[in-house]
């Protein structure tokens, strides 16, 4: 099944577009998927939207529930639209119910205004990066003290710390160089984006290797990854047809389909993933737009086990 060279994601259907919210179709996939071997399983965050999507935090304590060993990935949350004292507490608590098997995605989104969540736009790139810290220090410090220009506490206790010591892998999405380094500061880890394509990600995780050898730091404590769109069908238009079509609902934006996911035949995915592979992504985060449960399986048998 899911046993390729290296491990293997997949997006948990969270989008609804022409249906009711499903959740007996969510445990179906999410369990199977766990059966399958997937490495892990994984949500998106969009708050304010004119389509169905499930929170990420809530959902993901829901699958913690009724699964035992995949583990649960958030790419990315808009940590900026947080407080992150509050999503601390949240996220050790997930954590502790999961047994330590969260991966933390975060960024800085800009697509939202702020203001709608009671924050200025203004300094965004250091209230990010202050929000990581305390965080952090409420993770993993008995007392945590941070002062900063927005987060500012002294001596404060949160527990349950997370099963995962020191704090759970803190990955970043991120696209642009200034970007890239801070997640090579901060981070444990980057996922090119699923709405960039393989050009892109060629570029960006050069750059990441090149500020992991600048900073000093172990490649291999630092995790390079990337979502990929996905649709396999023999029938290429058909299956760009749906991908734009899915595209235009949830990015606005059908062309972006035609310029970032893999489609066409079995063989076409498995070559146009590989290049992604050859490109240096240490792990990948497969996302079906549709056909959710037929691509769960074709992956696992078909895909993976062929990188």
């Amino acid at each position: 099944m899911a046993t390729g060279s290296i491990p293997c994601g997949i997006a948990v259907p969270q989008v609804f577009l022409d249906t009711p919210v499903d959740m007996p179709f969510v445990r179906d996939f999410v369990q199977r998927a766990e059966a399958l071997d997937y490495e892990s399983l994984w949500v998106q965050e969009s708050i304010v939207s004119d389509f169905a999507i499930l929170e990420p935090v809530a959902l993901l304590n829901y699958i913690a529930a009724i699964t035992s060993k995949v583990r649960l990935g958030t790419s990315v949350l808009l940590t900026v639209l947080r407080n992150p004292v509050q999503l601390a507490k949240s996220l050790s608590s997930l954590d502790q119910m999961s047994q330590g098997r969260l991966i933390f995605g975060l960024g800085v989104g800009g697509h939202v205004p702020e203001t709608i969540f009671g924050y200025s736009s203004e300094l965004r790139a250091r209230r990010f990066v202050e929000g990581i810290q305390a965080i952090k220090a409420l993770w993993t410090a008995p007392k945590a003290t941070v002062s900063g220009t927005f987060w500012n506490f002294e001596n404060i206790a949160m527990e349950p710390k997370p099963v995962q010591k020191p704090h759970p892998p803190i990955w970043f999405g991120a696209r642009e160089e200034r970007p890239l380094r801070r997640a090579v500061r901060h981070g444990d880890g980057w996922m090119g984006a699923g709405s960039s394509s393989t050009k892109d990600f060629i570029r960006q995780s050069g750059l990441i290797r090149q500020f992991l050898d600048e900073a000093g730091r172990d490649p291999a404590t630092f995790t390079i990854s990337k979502r990929i769109y996905i649709a396999v069908d023999n029938d290429r238009a058909r299956a760009e047809q749906r991908l734009r079509e899915w595209f235009g609902v949830r990015y606005k934006n059908a062309d972006m389909a035609s310029q970032v996911s893999v489609w066409g035949s079995l063989d076409e995915c498995r070559n146009k993933i590989g290049e992604i592979v050859r490109a240096g992504a240490e792990h990948l985060l497969l996302n079906p737009a549709f056909d959710d449960m037929e691509h769960l399986e074709i992956c696992a048998k078909e895909i993976i086990p062929a990188l």
